[in-house]
């Protein structure tokens, strides 16, 4: 008995009961030989030529096959298990006929091939499953032909039935499923005019601009040639290769951080942009500005870390203005709530009456009337961002420090300009967002003394982290000289980096203790 060839594969309709997969044809009668035994020529002339039993007995012929003279084999469809239970011989063998026509990569194609109702994921487990992470890789576990205890396992009358019912049970879905009215499909051009965020391409997951867009501009046009390399005398790269090393290595941090960036906005789902407006006018006004602020920190969490961080900040930020609120209540001798609501009741009301009323042509002068939050500066009635309200000194249950002991809070002063003078000579940066990573970590003054110095905001961070690792050593206390020599950079840029420590409260200078 000859080997099967390849058999063309009948196109997929809705109604074959395979559920599409390869179609085999009587060449005389044409009837359906799928599922039964059939006769093929083994001749070099007939090219995938099969018979019916009734034809084949019969001696019927036609094309240029001759009945009397060809070699024949009798093919008959293995429907038994031989490497997984509720896969048959017959499908195996497809399966890697489809391998070999289209290719490992093309599952899809290969599950039609195979035939009833095989899903694409199911197939793609199945192969590696039973040829991959075998033991035998790359042959399946049961490879010995020998081994049929799978086969004598499950009877062909048994194997046979499950079939029937899972190809029934597949396609009374299918059926069902077709009378769901179908979902508007995603547009297949890749084109920015096709999603609700302007400039993505969603069939490229790319954008019209990206970050670092001329990034590619500095290796277009860089060769490598074989000449070049390591010099053979000083076993070393030579300039030339040295210099376009550093170019690449410039260019693949580029990537790096413009991979980062997309890795953000696909976890985060930030593409839903309509689905998150609706979610963000839902949100207070208090709310927002808390959500604003907590943004940064959705770079190093996952969507639902980041979403439980928030709810949990939120509930702090109404814990602590509960808390304000009962202590307001306290000092003005109120006992029990409802006296409190009636207060605030009055308070609001005392406040509105302080405010003359808007005439008739105010909004013409574009007046606006002033926040009542803004009067008052004690615990907020309204919730506040939960990083300002948390870091304030002069909360009702916290002791107050004296200004500029390293008590771990930053003074006023940290959240204004620097007040040190530019190093003479130094022409202070510009940084951003887009040229300075971390660069929204920092505070304004933090910001503004990075300008000053041209110092990275990464490097200060981990100077900033160094210095008062060391300072908790030794009681908050340290000299410049320590400072200088913990940074490892300009003793001028260390002095003012220890002196916009002290003057911000983080640390004490030891000289003056």
């Amino acid at each position: 008995m000859g080997l099967i060839t390849k058999a063309k594969g009948a196109p997929k309709s809705e109604g074959t009961s395979a559920g599409g997969g390869v179609k085999y044809i009587c060449n005389v009668c044409s009837n359906d030989i799928t599922a039964t035994v059939r006769i093929r020529c083994a001749s070099k002339s007939c090219n995938d030529y099969d018979l019916c039993v009734p034809c084949f007995s019969q001696g019927k012929a036609n094309l240029h096959h001759d009945p009397r003279t060809h070699a024949y084999q009798v093919i008959e469809p293995h429907s038994i298990p031989i490497f997984d239970e509720g896969w048959g011989a017959d499908e195996e063998l497809l399966l890697l006929e489809g391998a070999e026509q289209y290719g490992l990569g093309s599952f899809a194609d290969i599950a039609d091939h195979i035939g009833g109702y095989r899903e694409k994921d199911e197939v793609r487990d199945h192969y590696i499953q039973t040829y991959i992470n075998s033991s035998k890789f790359p042959l399946p576990e049961r490879a010995d032909p020998r081994d049929k205890s799978l086969s004598d396992a499950v009877p062909r009358e048994e194997f046979q039935q499950r079939k029937k019912r899972r190809i029934d049970e597949r396609k009374q879905a299918k059926d069902d499923q077709a009378h769901i009215a179908p979902t508007p499909a995603k547009p297949t051009s890749s084109v920015p005019s096709c999603h609700e965020v302007a400039g993505f391409m969603p069939g490229r997951l790319e954008f019209e601009n990206e970050y670092f867009n001329e990034a590619e501009e500095a290796v277009q046009h860089m060769q490598f040639s074989p000449e070049e390399g390591i010099n053979p005398a000083t076993k070393q790269f030579d300039p030339e290769t040295e210099l376009k090393m550093v170019v690449m290595t410039i260019y693949n941090d580029r990537l790096t951080a413009r991979t980062d960036r997309k890795k953000v906005i696909f976890n985060h789902r930030l593409l839903d942009y309509r689905k998150n407006m609706a979610v963000e006018k839902k949100r207070t006004r208090e709310q927002r500005e808390l959500h604003n602020k907590l943004k940064p920190f959705a770079r190093i969490m996952s969507h639902p870390d980041f979403v439980t961080f928030s709810e949990d900040l939120e509930k702090e930020q109404n814990l602590r203005q509960a808390i304000a609120q009962l202590q307001e209540w306290r000092r003005m001798r109120i006992s029990t709530l409802q006296h409190g609501h009636q207060y605030e009741q009055e308070k609001a009301a005392r406040l509105a009456r302080s405010y003359p009323q808007p005439g008739q042509f105010d909004r013409l002068t574009n007046g606006v009337r002033p926040k009542l939050a803004d009067k008052d500066k004690g615990a907020p009635e309204v919730a506040q961002a939960v990083v300002d309200y948390t870091t304030k000194a002069d909360l009702p249950v916290r002791l107050h420090s004296e200004r500029g002991q390293p008590n771990g809070t930053p003074n006023n002063d940290s959240a204004k300009k620097s007040n040190l003078p530019p190093i003479p000579g130094l022409a202070p940066a510009n940084w951003d967002e887009e040229s300075a990573p971390d660069w929204q970590l920092l505070q304004p003054a933090e910001q503004d003394l990075c300008n000053k110095l041209r110092l990275h905001p990464k490097a200060y961070n981990c100077i900033k982290d160094a210095v008062l690792r060391e300072a908790m050593k030794y009681d908050g206390k340290l000299k410049k000289k320590n400072v200088r020599e913990i940074s490892k950079i300009d003793t001028t840029k260390g002095g003012r980096v220890f002196e916009f420590l002290v003057e911000a409260g983080w640390i004490s200078n030891a000289a003056k203790a």
